[in-house]
């Protein structure tokens, strides 16, 4: 049988701010510049979920995609959405929240969810014209 890519496409909001504390605050804004900024700044990010297996024979599905989509809110949205990244999640105490770490963190939470034997990709939309995309 064929593989079929799937994907959900899911919302939310955060505050983050971008800075290494080894650093003093002229090299932090040369690095990061107003994503640097000591009162945080958000983002509307666009979140997409790509599974890739065979459809299974008694559904069709390469995974229902309404408990894919209760999989993300769960344990994606309720951690991150309306939230300061830096301060409200204990996923950037000591990570950097930039757009790679998130759809690294959120690759690592979202695979202990997914049955192995599907391929998973996360694509993170920080705006509309930056993204980034995690294989795996």
């Amino acid at each position: 049988m064929s593989s079929v890519a799937v994907f959900r496409r899911e919302h939310f909001n955060a505050a983050h701010r971008l800075f290494n504390p080894a650093w003093d605050n002229d090299k932090n804004n040369e690095v990061f510049g107003k994503c640097n900024n000591p009162n945080y700044h958000g983002h509307n990010y666009e979140l997409e979920v790509k599974i890739i297996g065979e459809p299974d024979i008694e559904t069709g599905y390469v995974i229902d995609l309404k408990k894919l989509s209760d999989i993300i809110k769960e344990n994606v949205l309720d951690r991150f959405d309306h939230k300061n990244l830096n301060l409200d999640t204990k996923y950037f105490t000591d990570l950097n929240p930039t757009a790679e770490n998130i759809a690294i963190v959120i690759y690592n939470i979202m695979r202990e969810k997914i049955d192995t034997k599907l391929d998973l990709k996360i694509r993170l939309y920080e705006t509309d014209r930056n993204f980034v995309e995690y294989p795996g």
